[in-house]
């Protein structure tokens, strides 16, 4: 089969334009975070909602246990129904936004993932969470949308394959979680 080749490279190719210096820059900002008691909150769109809950359990798991400084880590995505007041589009692009304001302080961290960048309920996180002193960071594909424009840092896979994006995120955010599991628990 023919595909299953072509889609390799592509997918090898989302790997390669990741941008190591800014996971590592996230890397920071996350043990900073956990070194001084800060929260931590990720969330998604869509498909990159499940991505967010990976991402926590993969940073829980992997590091909370025996750990004498856990990460405060939630994955917003997991919480929606701490904010139903009603099902219509309003409520549903604040609904990462209405959390934040109940838990977020600033200096703590907000990651938006968000394949191409304009997943309103992410670009609202991110937007509430510049203007009340948190870290911002984007983890985009494509262009990298409003999100790039607004996230403090942005961690972009500039392809245009949702598919290939949505691998090179997984790559991504194992790369941050399996620092801490591996070796950056000194």
């Amino acid at each position: 089969m023919e595909y299953p080749g072509r889609y390799k490279a592509l997918v090898l190719n989302a790997i390669q334009s990741i941008d190591l210096n800014k996971v590592g820059q996230v890397i920071q900002w996350f043990k900073s975070a956990r070194s001084h008691g800060r929260r931590i909150f990720v969330c998604g769109s869509d498909g990159s909602d499940s991505m967010a809950s990976h991402f926590l359990c993969d940073l829980v798991k992997g590091t909370n246990y025996e750990e004498k400084s856990p990460f405060r880590i939630l994955a917003l995505n997991d919480e929606p129904p701490r904010t139903a007041r009603g099902h219509d589009d309003a409520t549903r692009e604040r609904v990462f936004v209405e959390q934040l304001k109940n838990f977020a302080e600033p200096e703590d961290v907000v990651m938006g993932i968000c394949v191409y960048g304009n997943s309103p309920k992410v670009v609202n996180a991110i937007e509430y969470a510049a203007w009340i002193g948190c870290r911002t960071i984007g983890l985009t594909g494509y262009d990298g949308g409003r999100v790039a424009q607004l996230a403090e840092l942005n961690v972009q896979v500039p392809v245009k394959h949702l598919g290939c994006v949505e691998d090179a995120h997984v790559i991504i955010c194992h790369m941050i979680g399996y620092y801490f599991a591996d070796i950056g628990n000194d």
